[in-house]
């Protein structure tokens, strides 16, 4: 009886015991109170709350009034629209989306320390959703980039900083997973999934990684009944391509195959496919130079294959308007290899017509 009241009064005092200095475990280990603190410390160095403490100065606001007569234009003060950025570079680059900023007029940027700045430029690529904003500031905290988002493991712990839902919200955080890699999801590349909360007004803001490397700006969701946690972001990779050709040029100055292309069925609903695509019209001078015609079927692009629309806009992001490529096709149920100079998405054709980005038209 003495002994088991013995080992009853050891239990109860195990959890005042930790408070004090240190408690007995089952195998016998001792840990102290000193340690727990010291783990907790590693966490908030190493994990999401040391992220977001190191973020966040690189996190801005971006808010601005609707332009009268666009949709969305009601004559009220109030009338307002915002989103996130991310700081590119010390001396006032910030990036965020292109639907962000484009439709809106008096742009004021709003650090992470409460300071507010009027937007000086601004350089918007629809195509992708990038833009970039310049404001009068200097020696401010730019984030830190990842070289590639394909880095990125599905399943690692991602986190999202941003502006939801309100402007007073500003450098709100989020944590989640990334979901999926290079998915092609009614764009022109391809995004990263996500299941981390993003809301209105996260638009343009960092979906960050633990190291503290920005993986992607984010975008985009899908809202519905019965549909939750899907978000996408722009991949580094990506954001960098669009980002320095706006800096250099003020706008992208795409490569473009000059050709109107069709997708397989398979691709266009998103099966396994090994099906090439299928020229529907051919746009520019240049690929009529080549001899390129309608129904010809393009295999690969300097000996990459290419299956959708996607992979062909990805491809690209490697060349310059002007250079050569070697198209591997198919004409009559002939085999042949075309070397194609490139046009700019946008250009005109020498017979007429525009020279558009890489289009697909869905049977």
């Amino acid at each position: 009886m003495n002994t088991n009241r013995h080992k009853k009064s050891i239990a109860v005092l195990l959890g005042s015991v930790l408070i004090a200095g240190s408690v007995m475990t089952v195998d016998g280990n001792v840990v102290t109170a000193d340690a727990v603190s010291k783990s907790k410390s590693t966490y908030e160095q190493t994990g999401v709350p040391q992220v977001i403490s190191r973020m966040s100065p690189s996190v801005v606001g971006i808010i601005g009034k609707v332009t009268p007569g666009s949709m969305n234009d009601v004559d009220d003060r109030y009338n307002l629209a915002h989103g996130t950025g991310v700081i590119w570079k010390s001396d006032g680059w910030i990036i965020t989306n292109a639907h962000v900023v484009d439709g809106l007029s008096g742009i004021t940027v709003v650090t992470s320390d409460g300071k507010s700045y009027k937007a000086r430029a601004v350089h918007s690529d629809p195509k992708s959703d990038i833009a970039l904003v310049k404001i009068n500031a200097k020696s401010l905290k730019p984030a830190k980039f990842a070289a590639s988002a394909q880095e990125a493991i599905v399943g690692e712990t991602v986190v999202a900083i941003g502006t939801p839902i309100s402007f007073s919200l500003r450098n709100s955080a989020s944590v989640g997973v990334v979901s999926g890699l290079n998915r092609s999801v009614d764009g022109s590349y391809r995004l990263i999934q996500t299941d981390t909360a993003i809301n209105p007004g996260n638009s343009g803001g960092p979906l960050v990684n633990l190291k503290g490397e920005v993986i992607g700006i984010n975008s985009k969701k899908f809202a519905a009944v019965g549909i939750e946690n899907m978000g996408f972001s722009i991949p580094a990779e990506t954001v960098s391509y669009v980002a320095n050709h706006l800096l250099k040029y003020g706008e992208v100055r795409r490569a473009s195959l000059g050709l109107e292309l069709e997708e397989s069925w398979s691709a266009i609903v998103g099966l396994p496919s090994d099906d090439p695509l299928t020229v529907t019209k051919v746009r520019s001078g240049e690929a009529r130079k080549a001899g390129i015609e309608d129904q010809d079927v393009l295999y690969a692009i300097n000996g990459k294959r290419v299956y959708s629309v996607v992979d062909i806009n990805e491809r690209l992001k490697s060349f310059m308007p002007g250079q050569q490529v070697r198209l591997l096709m198919q004409r009559d149920g002939d085999i042949i290899e075309v070397t194609l100079k490139l046009s700019q998405d946008g250009a005109m054709a020498v017979e007429g017509g525009e020279g558009e980005f890489v289009n697909v038209k869905r049977k």
